[in-house]
């Protein structure tokens, strides 16, 4: 089997529905230890899984480095996207999520430092890290800057990495190429906005869709899905009847919260990260096996609490 592609909007680019987030990649202490071997042998079996999209970011240690250093001479294999608006010297005492700036001197800084790390000569998405408001975007002219860049064939297309209450207006701009979004079964607050930004012809890049890997047995909803208020997410599953609904379809909770995300209609990719070999070669597996059933999505979006108003 193979993973299921789909057109990354208006770029034109056929992506896996099943994207590789590589913040796992940072290294300590922001993220779990993983030796610089470790982590080229899972960046190659990203792509001999299949994968054909990474996203990585500035902000995420040394995740930029280790891909350029262990699959740059594949670079032809894969969609690359970065972020920009990230501080390139951030404070030692500061912790996530740091201070942004979206400034022209910044925001090219960080394009020019991302090409270095990662040993390529263009990036093929540089999304507006952090979500922030259209009038902070047009008082420091960040939009502005990116075209630039794209004009001198640094980057290819531009993104946002919107959350509400600043991405409907972001999507009314109707200048981004991508809008990579949160949203799973257990968090369908940005559940239209995803068909919205699709109907302007971006593409969409789903971020948490695995929610963190919060249902599965290993992690009991230990961890929260990033971007939502601590304990929602279970009590929407908790509250919603689902685990009775699916035991019936005889799949796992982890493997039933890919599937929902991989169902919308309007998604192009959704970006999972790991560090841990096993987990990305069970996340490939379940993400060959593509959408839920008709029925039973249908059925469990009934069930589920759904986007905000």
């Amino acid at each position: 089997m193979a993973i299921i592609t789909r057109t990354l909007g208006r770029t034109g680019a056929d992506v896996t529905i099943l994207g590789y987030g590589a913040m796992e990649l940072r290294g300590e202490p922001r993220g779990p230890a993983i030796t610089d071997e470790d982590a080229g042998r899972l960046l190659n079996a990203v792509l001999d899984g299949g994968i054909n999209l990474i996203d990585t970011s500035p902000d995420y240690g040394r995740s930029e480095e280790r891909i350029g250093r262990y699959i740059g001479h594949r670079r032809e294999e894969f969609f690359l996207a970065s972020k920009c608006g990230c501080l390139i010297d951030i404070p030692a005492d500061a912790r996530p999520p740091y201070p942004h700036d979206y400034t022209p001197g910044n925001v090219r800084a960080d394009v020019e430092q991302s090409l270095r790390r990662l040993g390529t000569d263009r990036l093929d998405l540089v999304q507006v890290h952090m979500s922030p408001s259209v009038a902070v975007l047009e008082d420091n002219h960040t939009v502005d800057t990116l075209r630039e860049l794209q004009s001198e064939g640094k980057i290819r297309f531009i993104g946002m990495s919107g959350i509400l209450p600043d991405l409907p207006g972001q999507i009314a701009l109707d200048v981004f190429d991508a809008f990579q979004i949160p949203y799973s079964a257990v968090q369908r607050d940005h559940e239209n906005l995803i068909s919205e930004a699709a109907d302007k012809g971006a593409g969409t890049l789903i971020r948490g869709g695995a929610a963190r890997g919060a249902a599965s047995e290993e992690k009991n909803w230990s961890n929260s899905p990033l971007t939502q208020q601590p304990g929602l997410g279970q009590r929407n599953w908790e509250t919603s009847g689902l685990e009775e609904l699916v035991a019936e379809a005889g799949i796992g909770r982890q493997e039933f919260i890919l599937r929902f995300t991989l169902s919308h209609p309007d998604l192009s990719t959704t970006i999972v990260g790991t560090a841990n070999p096993a987990h990305l070669a069970s996340n490939i597996e379940l993400a060959e096996k593509g959408p839920l059933p008709a029925d039973l999505y249908e059925e469990a979006k009934k069930r589920l609490p759904g986007p905000a108003a």
